[in-house]
């Protein structure tokens, strides 16, 4: 076989003078005349002509000059362990480490090493702005950034995951090394694209909880690797990340809330003993989403959960005892937790704690956790939006008053308070207030 050329082309590798039927991913194009193969499989392409002999023209990547880099950061055990994982697997895979474990400067290591120039993909322009300080504070050059208002390309750049999306078969061969934050959000329908359309061989995904309820990561081992390393918060807990503890507290629905909780509970369950809906999956819920559109008992059994789900997850008794850990805890700093953006104003008012929720506009956000950060406030309390994408100050006490039964949730929520102190000898603690004998208790014990 002679030679063969590959080029980038719209989001593929275009295949010249081989005989496809031999090449792994690589189908004919009869209008054309080539080989074409998705962006992704550009390094499986490349190798197996190697492996057969044959003589390659790669022109694929353009990759802009980049100047060698080198980390300034001292790799502790693991994080080395990490790192080499990912070399030795081709500089490919997933790394699953909590929260404080320091993801990112395991990544700025990544990248040195690669030595070549690099997207950073993140879910939030809050991480967009961490990630470019932390680009150009590890390497002292100029920080591309596509997002937030802005769209520069430079060999290191960092983007969120819509930007990515937008720009990946205009940008597919400018970068050798993609690195994606939160690497479960690849598994999101369009996002996939991103890794899809780019050519870049070496690929890394950060987050604390690989595996998505939907199965979608199955996707992302494909598209980006498969976990390589992983560590959990126990295993790290004491040495690297602060010793902690969860408490599980059970306070009761006062004789009202118990009537209007039951009395919705009730509905519900009617209707889905009646209509023989079990609820061992997504789908089946899904159903009654869809039963609900032309059916109105459907519709008023969708209605009474989510009141029963508003009593039993904003119970009175919930705020007495968060009184009563507030008190305990008076001179630590505190996260509060909750769904319902109803509920953090009612804690901020009773309270006088600082809130943060999805209408809390970027800048009052930034300057209420920068206030955090420095000990003018001592405590905040938000709905969700603290959970993941954001740079939250440290903070030793969490209290989480209402959830979902999302493991990543609850695993993002400890990450919040288990970063080590400087002396090595923080303690956390981690509250769940749960309703008892109601619906929570289930949802609480599928998050842990």
């Amino acid at each position: 076989m002679s030679s063969v050329t590959l080029r980038y082309e719209d989001g593929t590798i275009r295949v010249e003078g081989a005989e496809t039927a031999s090449l792994p991913h690589v189908e004919s194009d009869d209008r054309s005349g080539v080989g074409r193969a998705p962006a992704y499989r550009y390094a499986a392409v490349r190798d197996a002509l190697h492996d057969q002999g044959v003589g390659v023209v790669d022109d694929v990547l353009s990759l802009p000059n980049l100047s060698p880099l080198t980390s300034p950061y001292t790799l502790r055990d693991y994080q080395r362990e990490a790192l080499d994982a990912w070399v030795d697997n081709d500089r490919r895979g997933v790394l699953e480490l909590p929260t404080g474990s320091g993801k990112t400067i395991i990544a700025l290591s990544a990248i040195a090493e690669a030595g070549t120039p690099t997207l950073v993909v993140v879910p939030t322009v809050d991480l967009l702005d961490q990630w470019q300080r932390e680009l150009e504070t590890a390497f002292d050059c100029q920080i591309g950034r596509l997002g937030g208002g802005e769209q520069r390309v430079e060999p290191l750049t960092v983007s969120t995951y819509d930007s990515a999306y937008l720009r990946a078969d205009e940008l597919g061969d400018r970068f050798g090394l993609l690195v994606f934050d939160e690497v479960h959000h690849l598994g999101g329908e369009g996002y996939r694209d991103i890794a899809r359309l780019f050519a870049a061989p070496a690929r890394l995904g950060l987050t604390a909880t690989f595996e998505r309820p939907d199965g979608a990561h199955e996707t992302i081992t494909e598209l980006v690797g498969p976990v390589v390393f992983d560590l959990s918060a126990d295993d790290l807990a004491g040495e690297h990340l602060a010793e902690y503890e969860v408490r599980r507290v059970e306070v009761e629905l006062s004789d009202e809330e118990r009537e209007r909780y039951e009395t919705a509970q009730g509905t519900f369950v009617d209707y889905v003993r009646d209509a023989n809906i079990r609820f061992t999956s997504g789908s089946d819920y899904q159903e009654l989403v869809k039963r609900s559109g032309n059916d109105p008992r459907a519709r008023e059994a969708l209605l009474a959960k989510q009141r029963a789900r508003e009593v039993m997850m904003n119970a009175d008794a919930k705020l007495t005892e968060l009184a009563r850990i507030l008190d305990r805890h008076r001179d630590e700093r505190i996260i509060v937790f909750t769904a319902h953006t109803d509920l953090v104003y009612r804690i901020s008012e009773r309270f006088l704690i600082p809130a943060i929720t999805a209408e809390t506009g970027v800048e009052e956000r930034r300057e209420t956790l920068r206030r955090f950060r420095e000990g003018t406030y001592s405590r905040v309390v938000a709905a969700n939006v603290l959970d993941e994408g954001v740079d939250v100050p440290d903070a030793s006490v969490g209290v989480i008053l209402s959830g979902s039964g999302s493991e990543r949730e609850f695993t993002q929520r400890l990450g919040r308070v288990l970063r080590p102190g400087s002396d090595g000898s923080k303690r956390a603690t981690l509250y769940e207030l749960v309703t008892s004998e109601t619906a929570e208790e289930n949802v609480a014990r599928r998050r842990r």
